[in-house]
């Protein structure tokens, strides 16, 4: 079902990518999208999606509420990977439109006496301010309000509100649908919604002189409005109420009561806009607080700054001044200074001592590097428009095919580093592939589970589904564990970094020093999240409070500023280490940068409590801790691999340039 749906909207990127290269076309689209034209009269049919609270945040399905169902019965709306790993559950719904046609008090359905099961659960939802999510043309209902002097927009609108211990449901919905006149672009013959859905006119078909319309916009005001039951009797859906029905958003009329049915109605009115179809999206993705994302790239850049400072004090006046005293004397001169000299030149012979598991390491180093690649990548491609939140689901789809076609990155850099480690040792390369191709998927597997245990207990649509689960097992054993294998197998054959200088058989005794050595690999992490914390803060109330990410192109900055400001960091603290006389820096260089992951996991916990106070039920919280330990441990890897192969060159540079026996 997902993969026709995304094979679908590559039929018709590619269509639209051939008539491109003939003609210019004016106004921007956004990719996978196209304008759908409606004439006067034509159908437009509004779809549901899964019902969503920022209290719970746990999704349920449209219908599992007492709603008016759709005549042809419920069917369901080709879905991709990323819409079903969100939880996004597309439906059809019995509200429907004609283009242009402005209808007044439709009556749509009178359910059946509600029964216990469902006047609890009713009241459960309304209590966890569960939001009901419409879309029309791929746009998502939007409802404006005003509080205390502030002009707020929402997607979606409540369930119902509760007043004074009684519960109310909101059972009229007042939609406006904003319209634009088509005006022809030079891509011939493509016309498609968002949704897949491509209509190519034959070309014998004859033009018509109308022109047509495009929505523009879509916006709901939903009211709880009281019915005269006695006034339903024989009256057929979509026909219109007999009395005359009063919207009025700040009062109550339609209780909710066990035993007694909820009826439900609507007005659609259409205007027109001056919104072009290519701006339709700009009320959905208006950048608030820009100036606090240029704040977050200037407090990166001062950072940067100030390590940069350090490290070329560190090349030029102390290293560089170093070496040229030393290969100014001869051999004997040398062999003295040495016996006078302390610092990083003593462990000269044991500074590429291997480390302790150094399979891990080489395991937890390539795994970084496919996170990194991949998170790279993807927010390249949403920052020029590629992964848009007009194609719903295209930002995770595109990070997990990212992820396992890079599996040959992870397998090359396990390998490689391996071979580096042995001494140009082939043996066991597949074993280093193999476990580097489990690692990070297992791990997250195994929260995924647990995650979705927790969602099955309460019956949610976030949980995914089975064949969902075999589809990712599919992927990653048919597709990213042999990419994998043939990226190890090529660094068999690659060179590997040879060691400049001869390891002692007796390691050196390192002093001791006055404070842990692993307090200032912890605290080296405070500067990569100094550089991260702003954005972070709007990626969790993108995640979590419901918002719309869309300022990929601040993100893109910050990550490359983030891997600038690690690597300085594990530059700076394993130098200091080797200053110390202390040669285990393997995974101290680790972890001085990926131990940021630390103080993101601190953040989360610390939005948890303060940002989150609604956050309702054991379920949740562990949801949400659940998915927050899946990205720390991404942010570690990415983070921890960036600062490692750093300290990695610079060792090998720094060594490379002394003369020894």
């Amino acid at each position: 079902m997902g993969f026709s749906n995304t094979f679908k909207i590559l039929i018709s990127v590619s269509i639209s990518i051939s008539c491109l290269s003939l003609e210019t076309v004016n106004g921007y689209y956004l990719p996978g999208s196209f304008p759908h034209r409606y004439f006067v009269g034509d159908q437009l049919f509004v779809k549901v999606n899964s019902l969503t609270s920022i209290d719970t945040e746990i999704p349920y399905g449209y219908y599992t509420l007492p709603f008016c169902k759709p005549l042809q019965g419920i069917k369901d709306s080709a879905e991709n990977l990323g819409e079903l790993l969100m939880g996004d559950r597309i439906e059809n719904s019995p509200y429907r439109f004609n283009m242009y046609k402005n209808e007044s008090e439709i009556f749509l359905c009178e359910t059946n006496p509600l029964s216990s099961e469902e006047f609890k659960t009713l009241r459960k939802r309304i209590d966890d301010m569960y939001q009901v999510n419409l879309n029309l043309d791929n746009l998502p209902a939007i409802r404006y309000m005003q509080r205390d002097g502030l002009f707020l927009r929402w997607t979606g609108y409540p369930v119902g509100i509760k007043v004074q211990d009684a519960y109310y449901v909101f059972n009229h919905l007042k939609f406006t649908v904003l319209v634009h006149k088509y005006e022809h672009s030079n891509v011939a013959g493509v016309i498609g919604t968002a949704d897949a859905k491509e209509l190519i006119r034959p070309a014998n078909e004859t033009a018509t002189t109308e022109e047509g319309y495009v929505v523009v916009g879509f916006e709901v005001v939903p009211c709880s409005v009281k019915h005269d039951l006695s006034l339903l009797k024989n009256i057929e859906p979509y026909s219109k109420y007999p009395s005359t029905i009063k919207c009025d958003p700040v009062s109550v009329g339609m209780r909710v009561t066990e035993g007694k049915p909820i009826s439900y109605t609507y007005d659609v009115s259409f205007v027109m806009s001056d919104i072009k179809w290519p701006s339709r999206w700009d009320a959905y993705l208006k950048m608030e607080g820009s100036n606090v994302h240029w704040f977050s790239i200037l407090n990166s850049l001062m950072v940067i700054t100030f390590l940069a400072g350090i490290v070329l004090v560190i090349f030029l006046r102390t290293i560089r001044r170093d070496l040229a005293r030393y290969e100014e004397l001869d051999k004997e001169a040398q062999v003295q200074m040495t016996e006078e000299l302390s610092g990083w030149k003593l462990v000269v012979n044991d500074v590429f001592r291997s480390p302790n598991h150094p399979q891990l390491l080489c395991i937890m180093v390539a795994d970084g590097c496919r996170i990194l690649a991949m998170g790279i990548a993807s927010i390249f491609f949403a920052a020029l428009g590629f992964m848009s939140p007009a194609s719903r689901g295209t930002l995770i789809t595109g990070m997990l095919l990212f992820y396992v076609l890079l599996g040959i990155i992870a397998g090359y850099s396990a390998v490689w580093l391996w071979r580096t480690l042995s001494t140009g040792e082939r043996r066991g390369w597949f074993s280093v592939s193999w476990r580097v191709a489990c690692f990070f998927p297992g791990i997250s597997f195994l929260i995924l589970i647990i995650i979705n245990l927790l969602l099955w207990g309460s019956h949610s649509t976030g949980a995914i589904p089975f064949t969902t689960f075999l589809i990712l097992i599919l992927l990653w054993f048919g597709i990213s564990v042999p990419l994998t294998l043939i990226g190890g197998f090529m660094a068999t054959k690659a060179p590997y970094l040879e060691y400049p200088v001869r390891i002692n058989q007796i390691p050196r005794e390192i002093r001791a020093q006055k404070f842990p050595s692993w307090l200032l690999v912890l605290g080296a992490g405070t500067l990569p999240f100094g550089t991260l914390f702003i954005e972070l803060f709007f990626i969790m109330s993108s995640l979590w409070l419901g918002r719309v990410y869309y300022v990929f192109g601040f993100l893109f900055v910050v990550v490359i500023l983030l891997v600038m400001v690690c690597a300085e960091v594990s530059l700076v603290v394993t130098y200091m280490h080797l200053c110390v006389e202390d040669w285990r820096w393997w995974w101290k260089s680790f972890f001085a940068s990926g131990s940021v992951a630390l103080y993101i996991f601190l953040y989360s916990i610390n939005y948890l409590v303060f940002d989150l106070k609604s956050l309702s039920g054991p379920v949740s919280s562990m949801l949400y801790l659940g998915y927050s330990l899946f990205m720390v441990i991404a942010v570690m890897l990415a983070t921890g691999a960036v600062g490692f192969l750093t300290s990695l060159f610079f060792v090998h540079r720094l060594f490379s340039s002394v003369k020894i026996d």
